[in-house]
């Protein structure tokens, strides 16, 4: 019994920390989830969406720093309650999403891994299992480090991951797994393989009022779009940087676009108060969010593939 809790209790808490870390590198990405869930037409908790990126801050954290100290084996029964509970809140929230089919993916991996609602809810209920067996086992969980290590190293987790939260909110993530990651072709992205699944490019386009110009842009080299998918919501801070970066690029050559799905008489405010040196397209403010999590946020593309990605803190370190 005792080397069947040592492995379902490492199982156990390798499962969150990898669960939380890879929702860690990109928490807008859980923002944007909770917010789906407490929506009118899912949970219809509407109060909380302002409130959709601290709780989901804590979750991450709390699926990290609860791993970490089932696996070193600090306080244990304390910890194996506190990840019931959280558990307990994901069950729910995966079941509904089953029951109702509201919400399609429910984000336990992040964007690493995507499961229909049903595996979801599979995977929570035998973790669930593990979880309350581990808690009438917590006499064969001990630490495994002497003394005060095991609190140091899951207070040390802590930290480390209020550290990681901070700095991919103020930048960019850490590990993109969209399709619109560096590295990827748009277009490419965009192409149906045969077998009947949606692709993983399906709503990207970059229309203006007269004519969409998605081809167009995409077979160009040297293409710079500042991506703004809600002005009302965008921080005014980085227009004032993206500004002075976009001159430099038209002069080099760049074809400069800004991307929103903001009203045009909105567009045209904000691209008269910031001197703005371009034109707005229009695209699918989901998909804006999904190709960069800056509001305002810089891609630049050569012939489809994304050769750069910069949230607006960042675009100083632009080299064109």
């Amino acid at each position: 019994m005792k080397i069947i809790t040592h492995i379902i209790r490492f199982i156990v808490g390798a499962l969150f920390i990898f669960s939380g870390f890879v929702k860690l590198v990109d928490p807008i990405g859980s923002q944007y989830k909770f917010q789906e869930y407490f929506s009118e037409g899912v949970l219809d908790m509407e109060f909380l969406i302002p409130f959709a990126l601290p709780l989901a801050i804590l979750l991450i954290i709390g699926e990290i720093v609860l791993g970490v100290a089932l696996l070193v084996g600090w306080l244990p029964k304390l910890t194996l309650w506190k990840l019931l509970g959280l558990i307990l809140v994901f069950l729910f929230l995966t079941w509904y999403s089953a029951y109702y089919n509201k919400v399609t993916d429910c984000g336990c991996f992040g964007d690493f891994m995507k499961l229909t609602p049903w595996q979801s809810f599979y995977k929570d209920v035998v973790l669930t299992i593990m979880i309350i067996f581990l808690l009438f086992q917590t006499k064969h969980i001990k630490p495994i480090l002497s003394g005060k290590t095991p609190a140091l190293v899951t207070i040390l987790s802590f930290f480390a991951s209020m550290f990681l939260a901070y700095h991919v909110l103020t930048h960019l993530p850490l590990i993109d797994f969209r399709p619109y990651a560096i590295g990827n072709n748009i277009s490419e992205g965009m192409e149906y393989k045969g077998d009947g699944e949606i692709p993983p490019v399906h709503d990207f386009s970059l229309e203006s009022a007269e004519a969409d110009l998605t081809e167009e842009l995409l077979s160009k080299e040297k293409v710079m779009l500042v991506i703004v998918y809600n002005i009302d919501k965008a921080d005014e801070n980085g227009f004032s940087p993206i500004k002075k970066m976009t001159d430099e690029a038209i002069i080099k050559g760049y074809t400069v676009y800004g991307v929103s799905a903001s009203f045009e008489d909105d567009l045209v405010i904000a691209q008269n108060k910031h001197d703005l040196p371009f034109e707005f397209l229009f695209c699918d403010e989901t998909t804006l969010k999904t190709i960069v999590r800056g509001n305002p946020g810089v891609v630049i593309l050569n012939k489809g593939t994304v050769t750069g990605k910069w949230n607006y803190t960042d675009v100083a370190d632009i080299e064109l």
